[in-house]
């Protein structure tokens, strides 16, 4: 039988906005919370790389579940980036995001130990033996240095709480082949920017956006579009946006460019947290310039 699908359309995968002291500004955290749903996105994703889990601590990486949670209070499903490389914490992380209001667990595969695939098989089996909520794998290779196979997506989509993939591999031939084999009972979901049209173009049920932080409106109506098969008007959004989609990956590493572009639009997020650092040089004038010429600036 078919799972229900957490969401359909653009998810924002929310950034961390911080004080000039390093430390997380909640108030603002609310306040873009607020802003997301108010502008169309359709899923809120807290503590995932976007949002530097990496660098919070665990009372940080809780309270920003709490808050986002409560602030959206049902209007959209939040999705909480519990993972780790350590099986247990993972797991005690993720049975407190399900106490704490998340309406679905987001689970990066292990990054340096660099399991193997039945290692993998049976640290989301556990994960997700512990909770009650829907759980969505995280396949990002290039961060993790770890590929989660199509055979493991296949075994793990027997387990009824592992429901989808936020795949971010970059290779569409891949995606192509997880929806062949899988999509019927697992939801595949763009984690870039650039591949959304394509991706749900062949049966993705919607992106993890980046730039949804600064154009949450144009993602929640190109998303829309393709949901509607409208993929002719949805793909020329996409080409509009596409050089603002590759600068927020390639001219820093996520999320700097991002952060940098919210504040230039007068967002005020903050700087990143170290070893992360703010842009400079000509990579800013660089961003500057694309913001300016689809008017975000």
């Amino acid at each position: 039988m078919k799972r229900k699908t957490v969401f359909t359309g653009s998810g924002v995968a929310i950034v961390t906005p911080m004080n000039a002291d390093g430390s997380i500004n909640f108030n603002l955290f609310e306040e873009l919370v607020e802003w997301q749903i108010e502008s169309g996105t359709n899923a809120i994703i807290v503590c995932g790389t976007t949002g530097e889990a990496s660098t919070m601590t665990d009372d940080e990486h809780k309270e920003c579940i709490r808050v986002a949670a409560n602030k959206a209070a049902g209007r959209v499903p939040v999705i909480a980036g519990t993972g780790s490389n350590d099986t247990a914490y993972a797991t005690e992380l993720s049975v407190e995001a399900e106490k704490l209001g998340a309406d679905c667990l987001l689970l990066v595969s292990p990054y340096y130990n660099k399991s193997s695939q039945r290692g993998l098989v049976q640290h989301f089996s556990t994960i997700a033996d512990a909770v009650g909520i829907p759980v969505l794998l995280y396949n990002i290779p290039g961060r993790t240095g770890v590929n989660i196979s199509i055979d493991t997506f296949e075994e793990l989509s027997k387990h009824p709480n592992i429901v989808g993939v936020k795949e971010s591999g970059g290779d569409i031939n891949y995606f192509a082949k997880i929806i062949e084999r899988l999509g019927k009972n697992f939801d595949v979901y763009s984690g870039d920017d650039g591949m959304a049209v394509p991706v749900m173009s062949l049966g993705g049920k919607g992106v993890v956006s980046v730039a949804a932080n600064i154009i949450p409106e144009v993602m929640s109506k190109m998303a829309a579009l393709c949901l509607e098969n409208d993929f002719a008007a949805a793909g020329k959004m996409q080409i509009k946006y596409s050089k603002l989609f590759d600068h927020l990956l390639t001219l820093d590493v996520n999320p700097t460019p991002i952060k940098q572009a919210m504040n230039m639009n007068g967002k005020g997020v903050g700087g990143v947290r170290l070893p992360l650092y703010e842009m400079y040089g000509h990579s800013k004038v660089i961003l500057k310039s694309t913001l300016s010429e689809l008017g975000l600036v």
